[in-house]
């Protein structure tokens, strides 16, 4: 919607901003395991949310579809491992029950998200709901240095 409605794409072009996400985010997810063990796991969360926030806010307030869909590259390649490594923090911090707890929260998110978004985006606009988009991925990488301190103390 954001690609038709806003920046004025045609609907098969606008169809490439969920396939180009959508392959980075597969690209992401099969050099996980190579980044973590260079990087660590928590500087890939960090990173990855930095990278998503960076991505959501170029594809809410880019102009052009190029940006707009380099935006949503950018946005799969940095969530891409933030939900599995998160999966795998909880389980070393609170073994089945943190797994089970960060799966259900998880999981709420991506079914409480979308109409968040669509009621923002009505009272807003699909640009500024987008942008809370950018704000969550911030925060999720930020929080991985939190739970990293936390584990250290």
């Amino acid at each position: 919607m954001h690609l038709t409605d806003d920046v004025h794409a045609s609907g098969a072009l606008a169809a490439t901003g969920y396939a180009s996400f959508a392959f980075a985010m597969t690209a992401g997810r099969l050099s996980g395991t190579w980044l973590a063990e260079r990087l660590g796991q928590t500087r890939v969360m960090l990173l990855g949310g930095l990278t998503a926030c960076a991505g959501m806010t170029t594809a809410a307030l880019a102009p052009s579809v190029p940006v707009v869909l380099a935006g949503f590259v950018l946005v799969g390649l940095g969530l891409a491992n933030v939900f599995p490594l998160a999966i795998a923090q909880a389980g070393a911090t609170a073994g089945p029950q943190g797994v089970a707890t960060a799966s259900t929260l998880g999981y709420a998110g991506m079914l409480i998200g979308p109409p968040v978004i669509g009621f923002l985006a009505d009272a807003l606009s699909l640009p500024a709901a987008l942008l809370t988009v950018a704000a969550s991925s911030a925060l999720a990488g930020v929080l991985a240095l939190t739970v990293r301190r936390h584990r250290a103390a």
